[in-house]
């Protein structure tokens, strides 16, 4: 696939992961647009790089999805990318309760429900044109998880099975379906989670997935791990017990 001259709608594109691929697809002659809950993270993120257009849209809620489709097809006809980036990851206590409900920020809403209604809405437009790609941002926790936060990892494995499905629907039509498969990354995804569990790898810098991401379009590599996340994502086809216990030494 071709990796310039293409108009982009980033989900979570203010921060972390969604942020590094802003710039890369930026440094690489591209239209960006970035949406986003916060909005004074969209305006920092537009200071940083005054090319990106923003958007504020919470994407857990169906009416913010229905509005962002319509607003970006009105005033970016050439829309032919959507990167489904948005997430949050929530550590969750079965046996006490504790995390269990957080009724702004569902896991489910953001992580899964929203990339595939997003799909849903983009993809008839995106058969017209003459290329096209949805990208989804999973996980290597989507192949083994790591028990304390079982929510997130069990719609990342799901948005992996709705990758593999899509990409067989869209098969001999314009549109790619693209799964890039982050290892641990150093952002704030977690919100604390990772030092509160006494994990003191931080992870790989967000630009090294974004850059990992930009040559699997260009490629045509469908489904890139980066990292780490292809260890997990072959050793658990081989050992899954051996690998998901090695996961969840805590």
């Amino acid at each position: 696939m071709k990796i310039n001259g293409n108009t982009i709608l980033i989900t979570g594109g203010a921060t972390g992961i969604g942020f590094a691929l802003a710039e890369e697809f930026i440094k690489t002659d591209n239209e960006v647009i970035i949406c986003g809950r916060r909005e004074a993270y969209l305006n920092e993120a537009k200071k940083k790089i005054p090319q990106l257009h923003i958007k504020v849209c919470d994407v857990s809620r169906e009416q913010d999805r229905k509005e962002l489709v319509n607003w970006v097809s009105s005033n970016f006809k050439d829309i032919n990318i959507l990167v489904n980036n948005a997430g949050i990851q929530r550590m969750i206590n079965f046996k006490t309760g504790e995390g269990n409900r957080n009724p702004d920020e569902d896991e489910i809403d953001i992580n899964l429900k929203a990339p595939i209604h997003l799909c849903e809405l983009f993809i008839p437009q995106f058969m017209e044109k003459k290329e096209a790609a949805i990208v989804n941002v999973t996980s290597g926790l989507g192949f083994s998880p790591i028990a304390i936060m079982p929510v997130y990892c069990a719609t990342k494995a799901a948005l992996h099975s709705f990758s593999l499905s899509l990409r067989h629907q869209l098969k001999n039509t314009p549109v790619k379906v693209f799964e890039i498969i982050p290892p641990t990354v150093d952002t704030d995804l977690d919100k604390g989670a990772r030092d509160r569990r006494g994990q003191k790898d931080r992870g790989i810098p967000a630009s090294e997935v974004a850059i990992a991401a930009i040559k699997a379009l260009e490629k045509d590599e469908y489904e890139k791990a980066v990292g780490m996340a292809e260890g997990i994502r072959m050793g658990v086809r081989n050992n899954p017990e051996q690998i998901f216990q090695r996961m969840n030494q805590w």
